[in-house]
């Protein structure tokens, strides 16, 4: 989605009011229950959010200089910024070492990267089909991607074949290293 992101790809930048501000944030929290408790601290009262229009009917969310979610159709995605600052705020699931150098590359996610023995997924019922998940690798502390699953996790541990998360954003990126200012 943003591997060749860069300034151009920007068409207009303007300020959120206050009310869909308040939209916003209650979204974001009832898509992310666990993040309500840090929402006030990412986004704050009397900040100022704006946002950029982009390329592909995508929308950028920025508070204080800094890409805090996207917006593609319906659904607010974080930034992998704010997935390292709040780790414990996103459902995760982990890769193992075999499939990091395609996460970094923008790849998507193969089933077998995730039930193999260096990858995990989480206990049963999971997570459905269509949750945004942060995606870890064996052996590394922080979040390397973020993505949809496009199964639920039950059907990623049974089928075991084919793509089962579409990357969102990933480090390195076009948005990793788009600069606000």
């Amino acid at each position: 989605m943003f591997k060749k992101f860069t300034r151009e790809d920007v068409h207009t930048r303007t300020n959120v009011k206050s009310s869909i501000q308040r939209g916003l944030k209650t979204k974001f929290t009832s898509q992310f229950e666990k993040f309500e408790e840090v929402i006030d601290d990412v986004i704050p009262k009397k900040s100022q959010v704006e946002i950029l229009k982009c390329e592909d009917k995508i929308q950028l969310y920025i508070a204080d200089g800094e890409t805090v979610f996207f917006q593609q159709f319906d659904e607010l995605i974080p930034s992998l910024k704010l997935v390292h600052k709040y780790p414990d705020a996103f459902p995760k699931v982990r890769v193992d070492r075999g499939a990091i150098k395609f996460v970094l590359s923008g790849a998507n996610v193969m089933c077998p990267g995730l039930t193999s023995a260096g990858g995990e997924l989480p206990e049963a019922p999971g997570y459905p089909e269509g949750t945004i998940v942060t995606i870890y690798a064996e052996g590394k502390e922080h979040a390397l991607a973020v993505g949809k699953l496009m199964m639920s996790t039950e059907d990623i541990k049974s089928k075991n074949k084919g793509i089962c998360i579409e990357s969102c954003t990933y480090l390195g990126d076009g948005l990793w290293n788009f600069h606000a200012d």
